[in-house]
């Protein structure tokens, strides 16, 4: 099942759908605003049976809306690791991202004006349900600001800002697409049409029950609650020479099985 937040044509409240190849069919009658979140609870995937629209017709939001925590791992591809020159941790480097940080997927991400490296990252995303266990998958830009990362050694300040989290287009759940052949999808990204990134989740250091189980050793995991994994090799702070965003430039990410991602830097 892939689990949606949107607004329907000509209306500002959200609801919660099911998405059905081209179309996107609501819960119930009455909107949902948080009904994503309360069906990762639940586990309930009845499908959906309310009104339905083309999916080119709404307006899709973050899955979940505000988050109650999202957490990014970083250094978690063999490859990225290697293109910066460090050696593959022994264990996940876990650091926090705003819930403020959540957008739809497709944004806008705003550049704050202290920050003038600014880059993306194509992430996979996991999606906790209850009792920590994974619910389903997404697609994330874990946009980071490299100046305040290196220069500050700041990964929250640098990660965290608002806006920095553009993600969905919707929850694919575990039941359509299992935590093992979340492990093998293509991941790319593109930055005003021009490929940057393009690898493998199966290049994963610490794979996905591996990260949960790190967390919850010291952290309580909640339905809802985000794990962006690491992002593989091409971002612009390593290529020669170094390329960041510019307002104006777009940012499209692409998972394959889980759909993309596309939003532009104000």
């Amino acid at each position: 099942m892939k689990l949606a937040t949107f607004l329907p044509p000509g209306s500002d409240v959200p609801h919660a759908g099911e998405v059905r190849d081209d179309r996107v069919v609501a819960f119930s009658a009455a909107p949902e605003p948080d009904g994503v979140r309360a069906r990762l609870a639940s586990g309930d995937r009845t499908p959906a049976a309310g009104a339905d629209w083309a999916l080119a017709e709404v307006a899709l939001l973050a899955p979940v809306q505000q988050p109650r925590a999202i957490f990014g791992i970083g250094l978690n591809y063999a490859a990225h690791a290697a293109e910066g020159g460090r050696e593959a941790p022994e264990q996940p480097i876990v650091f926090m991202k705003l819930p403020s940080a959540s957008v739809p997927p497709s944004g806008p991400v705003v550049r704050p004006a202290v920050v003038r490296r600014l880059d993306y990252e194509a992430e996979l995303v996991v999606v906790l349900g209850s009792d920590g266990q994974i619910a389903g998958f997404a697609v994330a830009d874990d946009v980071s600001a490299r100046d305040l990362q290196r220069r500050e050694s700041q990964w929250t300040r640098a990660k965290g800002a608002d806006t920095f989290c553009p993600w969905g287009p919707w929850i694919t759940t575990v039941d359509e697409l299992s935590v093992e052949q979340a492990e093998d999808l293509r991941i790319r990204s593109w930055v005003n049409g021009e490929p940057r990134q393009d690898s493998r989740t199966s290049d994963l250091i610490f794979g996905c029950e591996a990260l949960v189980a790190f967390l919850r050793e010291t952290c309580t995991l909640a339905p809802g609650d985000l794990i962006l994994t690491g992002t593989p090799s091409g971002v612009g702070a390593y290529m020669d020479p170094r390329r960041f965003l510019d307002p104006g430039d777009v940012v499209r990410i692409e998972i394959e099985r889980l759909g993309a991602i596309e939003h532009p830097i104000a």
